[in-house]
């Protein structure tokens, strides 16, 4: 009786390593389970006991090597560093994240980020409301937390597509900006505070 394979997150890393050096050279399509394999200097068959198909590597791999460095940030005040850790990732990554963006489709990997930033973002909210003493309004945390996040998935990948042409730091910058506006607003909201000078949006 044949013994066990044994199943490592080691092994599950070359493979990875692997299939990252193939999608620098083409289109994840045109790579083959027993490219990656031989690769690794493993049996194809093997390959099926980390992974249902090539499509299940991938997103193995976005989860552990780029999402993971979001939801190690469980200090609110160390998210900005979460982001810049990803940036990097990102960059250093790009041939292989732009392979995965366009084989997998745009939605795909977003989701991954928006799940994940949605996260941070709601972490966030919901330490300004109990620091301010404010009601708690689950419902509308959870949509300024999505809004945020949208926003924020949106902005990193037309950043990894070099649509943006600003750095990791202005656009983490532009974020933390962005999000304390959006809770000053909502602070005056709750506080009642009647409008700048007291004058109406269509006054000169």
């Amino acid at each position: 009786m044949e013994k066990r394979y044994k199943v490592s997150d080691q092994t599950r890393r070359a493979i990875c390593a692997a299939l990252r050096e193939l999608m620098a050279q083409k289109p994840l399509e045109k790579i083959t389970i027993s490219e990656i394999m031989d690769a690794c200097g493993m049996r194809r068959q093997h390959f099926y006991y980390y992974f249902s198909d090539i499509y299940d590597l991938v997103c193995w791999m976005f989860e552990e090597e780029a999402v993971s460095l979001l939801r190690r940030q469980d200090d609110l005040l160390l998210w900005q560093e979460g982001l810049l850790q990803l940036f990097e990732y990102l960059a250093e990554n790009r041939a292989v994240c732009l392979c995965a963006l366009e084989s997998l489709g745009r939605g795909y990997l977003k989701r991954f980020f928006e799940t994940d930033i949605n996260g941070i973002v709601s972490r966030v909210v919901r330490h300004v409301v109990q620091a301010h003493g404010f009601p708690e309004n689950p419902a509308e945390e959870d949509m300024i937390a999505r809004f945020l996040a949208i926003a924020m998935a949106g902005i990193i990948e037309s950043w990894l597509r070099g649509e943006l042409r600003q750095t990791p730091e202005e656009l983490i910058h532009m974020f933390d900006v962005m999000f304390q506006d959006y809770i000053r607003g909502v602070t005056l909201r709750l506080k009642g505070a009647p409008p700048e000078d007291g004058k109406g949006r269509n006054e000169a």
